[in-house]
C-alpha cells in the first residue's frame, strides 16, 4: 500500500466526511485516475522526438505510454489525420497514489519561483488540470540526456461532484494551493 493511500483512508476520509457532511464513507470524494499528457507538435517533422518523449514519460510514471493521434487534418500545420502527435499515460490505484505523492512532495517544490498551484484550474465537475513547463523538475529525468524541455498536462480526476469538494480533497492530500 502507498503511504498516501494509508493517509487517505485513516485521516482524510473521516475529516472530509465531517467537513462536507457525508455520513457514508463510500460517498466521500477520492482520486479516480491521473492522466499525464505530453504534446509533441514537432513530431510532424521528426518522429524520433515522439520516441524520446515516450521514454521520458515512461521514466516519470513507471508505465508504458500510449500514443495520441491527430483527430483531423490541418493543412496550415502540415498535419494529417491519424498522425502521431502526443503520448499519454493513465495512472490508477497504487501507481496513481505514488505519482501524486511524488508530485506534491518532490516535484512541485522543485519548480522555480513556486508559490503554489492556482485553485482556479478546476473544470466544474471536480477535476483538476495542472500544466508543467518542463520535465526536468522530475528527479527521474537525467538532464544531460534531455534534448529539449517538454511541457506536460497532468489531469487529476476525482469522484467529487463539485469543485469545492475536489478542492477540499486535494488540500487534505497535500496539494499546495496558492492563497488568493
Amino acid at each position: 500500500m502507498s503511504r498516501l493511500f494509508e493517509k487517505y483512508r485513516k485521516d482524510v476520509v473521516p475529516e472530509l466526511g465531517k467537513e462536507l457532511g457525508i455520513t457514508n464513507i463510500m460517498a466521500v470524494p477520492r482520486l479516480e485516475k491521473i492522466i499525464v499528457n505530453v504534446g509533441v507538435g514537432d513530431a510532424i517533422q521528426n518522429i524520433k522526438l515522439l520516441d524520446a518523449a515516450k521514454a521520458e514519460l515512461a521514466q516519470i510514471t513507471g508505465q508504458l505510454p500510449g500514443v495520441g493521434r491527430a483527430k483531423k487534418s490541418i493543412s496550415a500545420f502540415k498535419l494529417r489525420k491519424g498522425q502521431p502527435i502526443a503520448c499519454y499515460v493513465t495512472l490508477r490505484n497504487r501507481r496513481m497514489y505514488e505519482f501524486f505523492d511524488r508530485l506534491v512532495n518532490i516535484v512541485l517544490p522543485r519548480v522555480r519561483d513556486f508559490r503554489g498551484v492556482p485553485p482556479t484550474s478546476f473544470d466544474g465537475r471536480g477535476n483538476y488540470t495542472l500544466g508543467m513547463r518542463d520535465q526536468l523538475t522530475f528527479p527521474e529525468i537525467d538532464y544531460t540526456k534531455v534534448e529539449r524541455p517538454r511541457g506536460m498536462n497532468i489531469t487529476i480526476v476525482t469522484t467529487a461532484r463539485t469543485d469545492k469538494e475536489a478542492l477540499a480533497l486535494l488540500k487534505r492530500l497535500g496539494m499546495p494551493f496558492r492563497e488568493s
